[in-house]
């Protein structure tokens, strides 16, 4: 499994929304040496988005193309990657450009995802081309794929929480065979998926399509894209949203304590709304969790167990979502009960494992981006001293988060590349930072420094009093009205302004 995805695609599943584009990869037949000419002059070569071997085409609405980037932005004239784009054109005749869109992940795929978020920002497409891309090392991107489908399924039987030195040296050696399977994927490629590439990707991808200013939508580990493109651009900066915001100020560790304190307080949100108190509900989780932890429990998935981790799993995908949390009631019942089909469920969703057996890689290539972004290496000894605090701060979640970080990364081929990204953005338009205080995944602390370190005048917050992963088209018309008004006519609201 991966993380509790530290900064997870919208919903915490849209890379399992698998509708297909073609012309993405870049085996595509053409030569991607340095002798294609300037990359700024390219021409795309938009036609219908094909349907792939897990999904049908789009539809007619939609068109794909794929966008020629330097592997490496040090030699803009070297060797080249494509990065496959979709569109759907803007139906108005007030065109004010494209407005590209990330969905998160970082690994999230913007071709499969957009279509299905249409329907949610169908009152923007009146003056935008909306225009999302699989950013380099995702999915037609050149995407990675670290291990196969049964090794995959073999990991879930590694004990993310270890209880014993025989736990920990398999913990850390599955750490270290999954890293050495992301090298043999990406190869020259995995010093060169950071956000900072593809936030120069943006860039590019603004000047062939024609647009004087980058108009931009991030949800979740996008924000942190739009951000680093503020800082490297913010000349260019036109009309920017940053929905469930990660906080640009937090390291490796500042972040699993976040998320940890996120999804405790969506966990004690959640066990209020059933009537439970939450000290007590969520002892009684922890307990669950610690006899699953001894004795997995059967399921009526063929051959398979509910571990520890897959369990916890399936309670973390519910909380992105308030509408899922009697789904949660549920499958904990059951558990309860001694099935552990429902959270078993839960978890091949969470992790895009479909009924045939087979695994989505939105965790690998979130994994090979983030370990090159970020310098920050706890060893098991550090996070030894460090579980005690998570504990503290959830007792359901925080013993997980605490060893991710040192298990994430470990042993990587790759040294990362800042401790925290640099996202200050003197000069440029009025940002829009979206926060909601309900977030479980990236909590609401992070719209506020976001806004802060964009700097004075750019960062302006808009907060929702709401649960889930995200604000935007989550049913609060305070929120959707005042987003809608800054990108279709760009009225800026006050900073501060809240939405209960």
């Amino acid at each position: 499994m991966g993380r509790f995805l530290r900064w997870t695609a919208l919903a915490g599943v849209a890379a399992l929304l698998t509708a297909g584009c073609g012309g993405g990869s870049s085996d595509d037949g053409k030569d991607r040496g340095g002798d294609d000419g300037p990359l700024t002059a390219q021409r795309l070569d938009w036609g219908r988005c094909e349907a792939t071997t897990d999904a049908p085409a789009p539809g007619g609405d939609w068109q794909c193309a794929t966008l020629d980037v330097p592997v490496d932005w040090a030699e803009p004239d070297g060797e080249r990657i494509g990065l496959a784009l979709i569109r759907a054109k803007a139906r108005g005749e007030r065109r004010e450009g494209s407005l590209l869109f990330n969905f998160g992940g970082p690994g999230g795929s913007g071709v499969s995802t957009m279509p299905s978020y249409a329907g949610t920002v169908s009152s923007l497409r009146e003056r935008y081309d909306l225009v999302s891309w699989d950013p380099r090392g995702v999915a037609a991107s050149e995407g990675v794929r670290c291990r196969g489908d049964k090794e995959t399924q073999a990991a879930e039987s590694v004990d993310v929480t270890p209880d014993t030195p025989a736990e920990e040296r398999a913990f850390l050696r599955d750490a270290a065979d999954f890293a050495k399977g992301c090298e043999r994927s990406a190869g020259r490629l995995m010093a060169h998926v950071s956000t900072t590439d593809t936030a120069r990707d943006m860039d590019l991808l603004r000047q062939v399509l024609g647009d004087r200013k980058t108009h931009y939508f991030g949800i979740s580990y996008g924000t942190e894209l739009g951000g680093v493109y503020a800082h490297l651009f913010p000349e260019n900066v036109g009309r920017m949203v940053l929905d469930a915001v990660v906080d640009p100020t937090a390291d490796t560790i500042g972040h699993a304590e976040h998320q940890a304190r996120g999804f405790q307080r969506a966990l004690d949100d959640y066990l209020r709304s059933t009537g439970q108190d939450p000290e007590r509900g969520s002892r009684k989780i922890a307990g669950l969790l610690d006899r699953i932890d001894a004795e997995p429990l059967p399921t009526s998935s063929s051959g398979r167990e509910l571990t520890q981790t897959l369990a916890l799993t399936g309670i973390v995908l519910p909380l992105y979502s308030k509408e899922s949390w009697p789904a949660l009631t549920s499958a904990l019942a059951a558990a309860e009960d001694g099935d552990g089909s429902e959270l078993l469920a839960l978890a091949d969703g969470y992790n895009e494992r479909d009924p045939s057996g087979h695994y989505g890689t939105t965790t690998h290539s979130q994994r090979v981006i983030s370990c090159l972004d970020d310098k920050q290496r706890p060893t098991v000894e550090e996070t030894r001293k460090l579980l005690p605090g998570f504990e503290r701060i959830s007792p359901v979640f925080g013993a997980f988060l605490g060893w991710d970080t040192a298990g994430w990364c470990h042993d990587w081929p790759v040294p990362g590349q800042y401790e925290t990204p640099e996202v200050s953005a003197p000069g440029a338009a009025p940002v829009l930072v979206v926060g909601n205080t309900g977030d479980p995944a990236t909590p609401y602390e992070g719209a506020r420094r976001m806004a802060d370190e964009l700097g004075e005048d750019v960062g302006v917050v808009l907060t929702w009093k709401g649960e889930g992963h995200g604000a935007y088209g989550s049913g609060s018309d305070c929120v959707d009205s005042t987003v809608d008004a800054y990108l279709l006519d760009g009225t800026v609201p006050e900073d501060g302004k809240i939405c209960s």
